[in-house]
């Protein structure tokens, strides 16, 4: 019953949301108010159908005047209306280039000038990310999810190094954002709710102007190991230090993953 009842109130509300965010734009003249609208009616709604309790901590690490790269770990599809309320600041997402055609989601998406990456096609990646940097120039922050996929048992998956790419260039603060038991509540791929807490920890920001510019793995190393960091100390699983990067093309899968190259039988002397 609790699986019917969120995909009834997580379909409607979710149309619902989509006319109310498309009316405040038009009638504001401001893409923001989207976010807005994300933020105090879509989100609130769908953490209480799925019974989700959610925690803030360190919330005064957010400066909403402030251009800033989050950057965090990804579990549940309910991370996204988790993390619109927890940091209350006015950002863009960079999302799979699929949830474009996500009714009313991915419209509101597109709408509101979230970033679309189609992460199979390296040029519209890169031109994607080139967009993004451009919104946080203009003073927009940037909400992304480097590990690329939703991780299947709440462990921080590898960092896809791009993203980083875009924090170097822009020469923004980084700041790092952790979640921890929405994979319980709604694990990926899953309507099967529990019930239960949600945590998110924001951390301090990065200060980017300490790294080389084209020290993309080393950036990307020091946010994943903070995440680990905080993710351990909410009472999550945290995820491999060492196998910090994902491997190129490959969502999910760190360099140090790569199955071993088969042997060659020795000829016969």
């Amino acid at each position: 019953m609790r699986k019917l009842w969120c995909i009834l109130v997580a379909t409607v509300w979710s149309a619902v949301s989509f006319f109310v965010s498309i009316t405040a734009m038009i009638v504001t003249f401001n893409p923001a108010r989207s976010v807005w609208v994300a933020r105090k009616f879509w989100s609130p709604v769908l953490l209480w159908a799925g019974g989700a309790r959610l925690e803030v901590i360190g919330g005064e690490n957010v400066d909403p005047k402030r251009a800033t790269i989050y950057v965090a770990n990804h579990q549940s599809t309910l991370d996204i209306p988790a993390h619109f309320i927890s940091v209350p600041a006015d950002f863009r997402y960079v999302a799979k280039s699929q949830l474009r055609f996500v009714p009313f989601i991915g419209w509101y998406l597109w709408l509101a000038g979230h970033i679309f990456v189609n992460r199979s096609d390296r040029a519209s990646a890169i031109s994607s990310l080139e967009r993004a940097a451009k919104k946080v120039r203009e003073g927009t922050s940037i909400f992304l999810y480097p590990e690329g996929t939703r991780s299947e048992d709440g462990r921080v998956l590898p960092f896809k190094k791009g993203p980083f790419a875009l924090a170097l260039k822009a020469r923004v603060p980084i700041c790092p954002v952790t979640i921890e038991g929405t994979s319980t509540v709604m694990p990926k791929n899953s309507w099967n709710i529990t019930p239960g807490p949600v945590r998110v920890k924001i951390g301090r920001p990065i200060d980017t102007t300490a790294f080389a510019e084209n020290d993309r793995e080393g950036l990307a190393r020091a946010v994943r190991a903070q995440i680990i960091a905080d993710n351990l100390s909410l009472g999550g699983k945290g995820g491999d230090t060492e196998d910090a990067i994902a491997l190129q093309g490959k969502e999910g899968i760190g360099q140090q993953r790569l199955p071993p190259p088969p042997s060659t039988p020795k000829k016969a002397s």
